[in-house]
């Protein structure tokens, strides 16, 4: 494998050890994160974890335009295509895929060490999974925050079935439903961001982090000498304004509905004159109806439950949208031909059939354990 698509540095701490730096390096294809890349991080970042010298780790993206802006869904389609003119192992690569990116994503909630996501750009899909695990979420004035996956024919996932549910009443839904775009400040106020840096500090504050006399051996302490340093380098007052907190009150009553139908009719029909409601309308007017439902129910479902139960959760539902949903007419229609008229199975969302649903929770290991059964 190439390490070129992940960089690992380890860069020296003025007390000794050091801070480890991991840089997504695909900014040609805004960091989209591949299998391999998925595979060399969570490699690396195993490695680490045991390491007493390296005391905190950095994760960002190369480039100027995103962090990440969601897994490889291309070569997700090619390799279902491959898969299913040879007529065998149908959904195995996305089997693989999402296994991976999925233990990768909880190694990053659980991980023993300070965590540090420069989350600056786009941050879409999966680049939203890495962020979230992060225990410092660093966002800037450039961050553009979004799960299009209603755009696709995918739904939420990156443990989105759990960490959308901590948001005010009916928001994470709203942001599932209409693959809504947020800015750093919606981000801090939606508690999917920590603090705001502005981007020109990035280098300044990888410098003071490595002035830091860590103790090794002393996770506490390293976690409140980071802590430290951030309160130097936050700047909340220089965060963009507001795009959710304004129109709170008016989501919650438009998604807080009993039926994921009467939520989409009221999405659709509310005629409130903005700019960024209108953009999240027309979304989910064109979006895919599978995912509609999808979104409602995995909500639904991992609304008490645990982060692990959410990822394995999601690991069956994915490799379905992949196998028997619209995941790959939506990837065609989007970033394969372009034509942005994806054939969708369903006409609109009141055409779902709880049969079709039922068949997105069917564990393709039947009642064997499953790929995740030991997070």
């Amino acid at each position: 494998m190439s390490h070129d698509l992940v960089r690992f540095e380890r860069r020296p701490a003025a007390g000794g050890g050091c801070i480890g730096i991991a840089t997504l390096n695909a900014p040609k294809a805004l960091n989209a994160l591949s299998l391999e890349m998925i595979e060399l991080l969570d490699e690396k970042l195993e490695e680490w974890a045991q390491d007493p010298d390296v005391h905190a780790v950095w994760l960002d993206g190369e480039g100027e335009k995103a962090f990440c802006a969601g897994g490889d869904v291309v070569a997700l389609v090619r390799e279902l295509k491959r898969e299913q003119e040879a007529g065998r192992g149908v959904g195995s690569y996305a089997s693989h895929y999402f296994s991976a990116e999925y233990r990768l994503d909880y190694r990053l909630h659980t991980y023993p060490k300070p965590l540090l996501v420069w989350a600056d750009g786009i941050v879409m899909g999966g680049g939203l999974g890495l962020t979230a695990g992060g225990r410092h979420r660093l966002v800037t004035e450039t961050t553009r925050i979004a799960m299009p996956e209603i755009t696709i024919g995918l739904y939420p996932d990156i443990g989105a079935s759990w960490f959308l549910n901590k948001m005010p009443p009916g928001v994470g839904l709203y942001l599932g439903l209409t693959g809504a775009s947020i800015n750093a400040r919606d981000a801090l106020d939606l508690g999917m961001a920590d603090r705001f840096v502005p981007r020109e500090r990035r280098d300044e504050l990888l410098a003071r982090l490595c002035d830091c006399h860590f103790a090794p051996g002393h996770v506490d302490d390293a976690e409140a000498l980071v802590c430290d340093v951030l309160g130097e380098f936050e700047a909340p007052e220089k965060a963009p304004e507001a795009q959710v907190w304004p129109h709170l009150d008016h989501i919650t009553s438009l998604t807080l509905k009993g039926r994921v139908e009467d939520a989409v009719a009221a999405i659709l029909g509310d005629d409130r004159d903005d700019d960024w409601l209108s953009a999240n309308r027309a979304r989910l007017e064109k979006g895919c109806p599978l995912t509609a439902h999808l979104a409602w129910r995995m909500l639904e479902r991992h609304r008490h439950s645990s982060l692990a139960d959410a990822f394995r959760d999601e690991l069956v539902v994915s490799i379905q949208c992949n196998v028997l949903g619209d995941f790959a007419e939506g990837v065609r229609a989007l970033l394969i031909d372009k034509d942005k008229s994806p054939q969708w199975r369903h006409r609109d969302v009141a055409s779902v059939g709880s049969a079709d649903l039922a068949a997105m929770y069917g564990a393709p290991w039947g009642n064997g354990p499953g790929p995740l059964d030991d997070l």
